[in-house]
């Protein structure tokens, strides 16, 4: 009975060793097969220290593989990967957006590759797509914040309905859905929450418009307002880290999620280095840099955070269904223009 056992432990030894020798051997094609093409093509939103910052760390793991970061919004981005689509222009390799519903729209116009990346079991679910054509590169969440310089503690908003106060008008900030995924992320969540006629009541605070969800950390931190009514709460906190007065506020009421992912094009001129790209986008390595130099959420388990950020689970979360912001993506940019004026 001992000798059966241990004949059966051998064998089962005998197969890992097999299974360790051949993942080895394919990860040893991918690497080759990427070098040989030299380069990845990466279309993203991240903002540009960030992407520079994660394009460097895999350039230097992997030499004579250089990765190509082309950075603007979201919005501009999915214009981008669609015009060049159109004109039969084979550029982009790897798309990453913060508009979850991108991704629905280019996999329905075929438009993406089906690839399943190294590592994303242990990835929440609102971080995969079931059919395997993108996943939740990061997270972050749209908040709201102040300059403590101009606003105490004791008398900045703490929620949504809070900035709603006529006498915040005209010291108010706000980034755009028209240019960011963050923003669409954001609209839509407190439009499921509250309805449109927050927004246009918001509207009568007569906001500064900007861009990026990341450009209302500048303005709230220069003074130019004395609050963002939104943005992107991982630019807050690094702004905030590099000694500027910012203060974040995560409204009870719930703050909305935003999983933004990533995806390879179907027809990426350099496909082994962009499947070798994004296997490594979700290793702990790059995840971890992104939750310690970049303030991100990510979806990957290992990860910890800094003690001076909440946690997910601690925070009530607004999500937003990929497939809705799709659905809606023009009428929310339409009544945004409306309410706004920009």
């Amino acid at each position: 009975m001992k000798e059966i056992r241990r004949i059966a432990i051998g064998v089962a030894l005998l197969g890992v060793f097999a299974w360790a020798s051949a993942s080895f051997a394919q990860d040893a094609a991918l690497i080759e097969a990427a070098k040989r093409e030299g380069k990845v093509a990466w279309y993203t939103s991240l903002a540009l220290p960030s992407s520079t910052a994660l394009a460097h760390l895999f350039m230097n793991k992997y030499k004579g593989i250089e990765v190509e970061v082309h950075r603007s919004g979201s919005q501009r981005v999915l214009q981008r990967v669609m015009q060049e689509a159109s004109a039969g222009i084979k550029n982009v390799d790897v798309i990453h957006t913060s508009d979850g519903g991108h991704f629905v729209l280019l996999k329905d116009k075929g438009l993406l590759m089906k690839y399943i990346p190294k590592g994303v079991e242990g990835f929440p679910e609102g971080f995969k797509d079931k059919e395997g054509f993108y996943y939740g590169m990061r997270a972050t969440l749209s908040v709201i914040a102040h300059n403590p310089k101009i606003v105490s503690e004791k008398d900045a908003p703490k929620t949504w309905k809070e900035i709603l106060n006529a006498k915040w008008r005209g010291k108010m900030v706000t980034a755009h859905p028209g240019y960011s995924g963050i923003i669409m992320t954001h609209v839509l969540a407190l439009v499921n929450l509250y309805g449109w006629d927050y927004f246009k009541e918001l509207a009568n605070n007569k906001l500064h418009v900007v861009q990026s969800a990341n450009d209302p950390a500048g303005v709230v931190a220069s003074g130019e307002r004395a609050v963002g009514a939104n943005g992107a709460e991982y630019f807050y906190y690094k702004t905030m880290k590099q000694g500027n007065p910012i203060k974040i506020i995560y409204p009870k009421e719930g703050v909305p999620l935003v999983v933004s992912p990533t995806a390879i094009a179907k027809d990426a001129p350099h496909p082994n280095a962009s499947k070798l790209f994004t296997d490594f986008i979700f290793t702990k390595e790059a995840q971890q840099m992104l939750a310690d130099k970049e303030g991100l959420y990510t979806g990957h388990p290992g990860v910890t955070y800094p003690k001076d950020k909440p946690q997910l689970k601690d925070l009530k979360l607004l999500a937003a269904d990929p497939a809705e912001l799709e659905k809606k993506n023009a009428e929310i940019k339409k009544k945004f223009v409306e309410f706004f004026g920009a």
